[in-house]
């Protein structure tokens, strides 16, 4: 989040502790329209920082190895200098990529005009060369390196790189065009404020936005059913809804600054969607230091919120994941082989036990487990949750669910992707305390969805495991959960990968 000042910074803890009235819980239930239009946008994109990120990377590997294929051309294979002139060859492209990015030459408006920053590639290029003339006239080594190979690389490197962006250019359009690279907004709020905002957006040149609606909790008289051109799709409950269908980027509260009790009441429920919250600020009187806004082309946003865990972080999480599933499945396959034929002996029925659970963006997801139940006594549902001596449990699920062993199966949940290896443990769908759901018990439970839930998670390795038998304790085990979520890195899911089987040796919790 970028700062802003202290006074008007809107923090998760503000909306989790606002108590005012909460905004209209009408009907949670979409219309037709919110429906049809949410279905349009169920598939994925394409993330705009992905594509100029995988094309630095293209662009570095066109660079080196064509001035590789040139240096064999003119000097043989690896015959002069042989580690030398690879070494320049790799800053050199290195040094290129760096400062094409500082020139915003990777900003999608200037990848979809190649020809209009044709000068800038070009002085980046010529910068690149001129840099390393220098280096090596301060080293005193120009004179060891074939100027005729280095004219060449200079001719091919921009062709090809220059080549590339000619293609790119094409293929983002495309992209745009299909809906396949864009990022998808919300309006919160409508009226001229609204307007005014859409307006601005649009005027924005080479604009990646597609609104896909309106919503808003105030009736037609004070917010007209169509704003410029786009139809209020319902009230803030039914965004809910229709953001757990609709793969949607950012919301964008259009209201001002000043009307701060309805912004907060908007902000108690919209937290806990896994999605950039973003306040139009346009329109508004407060004027705030320019590194305290995002931009939107030239409109300004308070950023509120910011999707957890997105883009190169969310790959360098599934690479983890990945890696480490693959070798916990080779570790613990004589447990998970043993565990098997133990369960077949003990009782009758299947070795393996389904359950939905509730997963990323609320998505209903199946978990594998083994079976510690009697078949004709499972309890799929978890309405009633497993208790000490449960007559249920059959004498090898007590040791399994014990030691949580029974859990190993859920190696292969996240190597397909249903489930992370560290993240918020997933409950039951109907999971239930003192007859009321988790998410009747906790205000903003379903934020612990922003992320994909894990096999794993910090609430686990700081005791909040097993039977959640009172209200405390699924508050607890939330407020650990989001509060990983907010802390979020790649070593401190090693911390909790690593401390996991330390901790479960402390199984008081666990039966």
């Amino acid at each position: 989040m970028n700062e802003i000042d202290p006074a008007h910074r809107f923090s998760m803890d503000a909306v989790r502790k606002f108590d005012g009235p909460a905004p209209s819980e009408a009907s949670s239930s979409l219309n037709d329209v919110a429906r049809q239009v949410a279905s349009q946008y169920r598939r994925d994109t394409m993330s705009p920082i992905m594509v100029s990120g995988v094309l630095r990377m293209v662009e570095f590997a066109l660079l080196f190895l064509s001035g590789l294929c040139v240096y064999v051309y003119y000097v043989g294979f690896f015959k002069y200098l042989a580690w030398q002139y690879p070494l320049t060859i790799a800053a050199a492209s290195f040094l290129a990529v760096v400062l094409l990015d500082v020139t915003d030459s990777y900003q999608v408006s200037a990848l979809m005009r190649p020809i209009a920053n044709f000068g800038r590639v070009l002085l980046v290029w010529a910068g690149t060369y001129a840099l390393m003339a220098l280096t090596a006239f301060i080293m005193k080594i120009s004179e060891d390196y074939s100027r005729l190979l280095f004219g060449t690389w200079f001719v091919v490197g921009f062709v090809l790189i220059f080549g590339l962006r000619l293609v790119m250019s094409n293929l983002i359009r495309r992209w745009a065009r299909d809906g396949r690279m864009e990022r998808r907004a919300v309006i919160v709020g409508g009226g001229k404020s609204a307007e005014m905002l859409i307006r601005s957006v649009e005027r924005q040149p080479y604009n990646d936005i597609r609104i896909c609606g309106i919503f808003d909790d105030r009736g037609d008289k004070r917010s007209p059913p169509i704003v410029a051109g786009y139809p209020k799709l319902g009230n803030i409950s039914e965004l809910i809804d229709f953001a757990r269908i609709a793969r949607i980027d950012m919301l964008i509260v259009s209201l001002p600054l000043t009307a701060e009790s309805r912004v907060l009441q908007l902000l108690k429920k919209l937290w806990v969607l896994p999605v950039d919250i973003r306040l139009s600020a346009h329109s508004n009187a407060l004027q705030f230091r320019p590194r305290a806004y995002s931009y939107i082309g030239s409109v300004p946003m308070l950023d509120i919120f910011d999707k957890p865990i997105n883009d190169w972080d969310s790959v360098a999480k599934r690479a983890f994941d990945i890696l480490f599933s693959i070798i916990g499945i080779i570790v613990f396959s004589p447990v998970m082989l043993a565990t098997a034929i133990a369960i077949k002996l003990d009782s009758k029925g299947p070795v393996l036990f389904k359950q939905k659970r509730h997963g990323f963006n609320n998505e209903v997801i199946e978990v594998y487990k083994f079976r510690s139940m009697y078949t004709d006594r499972s309890d799929p549902t978890a309405k009633q949750t497993v208790t000490k001596n449960d007559p249920r449990v059959t004498r090898v699920g007590r040791f399994i669910r014990k030691t949580s062993i029974d859990e190993l199966p859920q190696f292969f949940n996240s190597l397909f992707g249903s489930l992370s290896l560290i993240g918020p443990r997933p409950h039951a769908i109907a999971a239930q305390s003192h007859n009321l759901l988790y998410n009747e018990v906790v205000d903003g439970y379903f934020a612990r969805h922003k992320v994909k839930p894990g096999v794993t998670g910090w609430a686990q390795i700081n005791g909040w495991r097993g039977e959640m038998d009172t209200n405390e304790k699924i508050r607890m085990r939330t407020e650990y959960d989001l509060y990983y979520i907010e802390n979020w890195s790649l070593l401190f899911d090693l911390r909790i990968l690593f401390l996991t089987p330390v901790r479960l040796l402390n199984t008081e919790n666990a039966y």
